[in-house]
């Protein structure tokens, strides 16, 4: 992305399978140079490990790990299926593991989406569930990394996100933190350079 919201340092899912069943309370499982997502968990970890205050763009933190949404009760809308990554063109490969049933995202509209961030080797390097709050930003608009724009509003072989919507995203380096990585400090990373990411986004809605 052009902007640096998504990477660490900038602003800018593996595979989570959610039990669906309409009748029982179901529990929010977490479900993006290249533009820098802004994540705050991720901010707070790259604010600590560097010198600085990270730029908006430079907060960034997917974690991807199962959060309890406290008394709230959501219908389910589709079944969980087995998450089989297609690639798209632009080499984000994404699986949605619960179609939405709302609207989709505009572009440079404010959005609010849950999400855990992985390496490609399993762990966690952010997760909104964590913090139980979702993560606020304008989607297109190059708050986020490019990976979570495309992966979200749609488009080079990727379908569009609906509100609802639960989808894995495997971003290439290209679509990340590209070759400098994020919360780099004295030789060691958050997100090492040339990281392969794992998000598993789950879109609430227009925010």
């Amino acid at each position: 992305m052009s902007s640096t919201a998504l990477s660490l340092g900038i602003k800018v899912p593996t595979k989570i399978s959610t039990p669906c069943s309409s009748s029982s309370r179901k529990p929010h499982i977490k479900i993006l140079d290249a533009t820098g997502i802004r994540f705050p968990g991720l901010s707070q970890k790259i604010s600590s490990h560097a010198n600085g205050n990270p730029t908006r763009r430079q907060v960034i933190g997917f974690g991807f790990c199962i959060g309890l949404v406290g008394g709230i009760l959501q219908p389910c809308h589709a079944e969980a299926t087995p998450c089989e990554l297609t690639v798209s063109p632009s080499g984000l490969a994404f699986c949605d593991k619960v179609v939405g049933f709302g609207p989709q995202a505009v572009k440079g509209q404010l959005i609010k989406a849950h999400y855990v961030g992985k390496l490609e080797n399993g762990k966690v390097f952010d997760s909104s569930y964590d913090r139980g709050k979702p993560l606020t930003f304008r989607v297109g608009a190059g708050e986020v990394i490019k990976g979570w724009d495309l992966g979200i509003l749609g488009g080079e072989g990727v379908p569009p996100m609906l509100t609802g919507g639960k989808r894995t995203l495997k971003l290439p380096p290209e679509l990340g933190y590209g070759m400098r990585g994020a919360g780099c400090k004295g030789g060691s990373c958050i997100i090492p350079p040339e990281s392969v990411l794992l998000f598993d986004v789950e879109f609430i809605g227009k925010a």
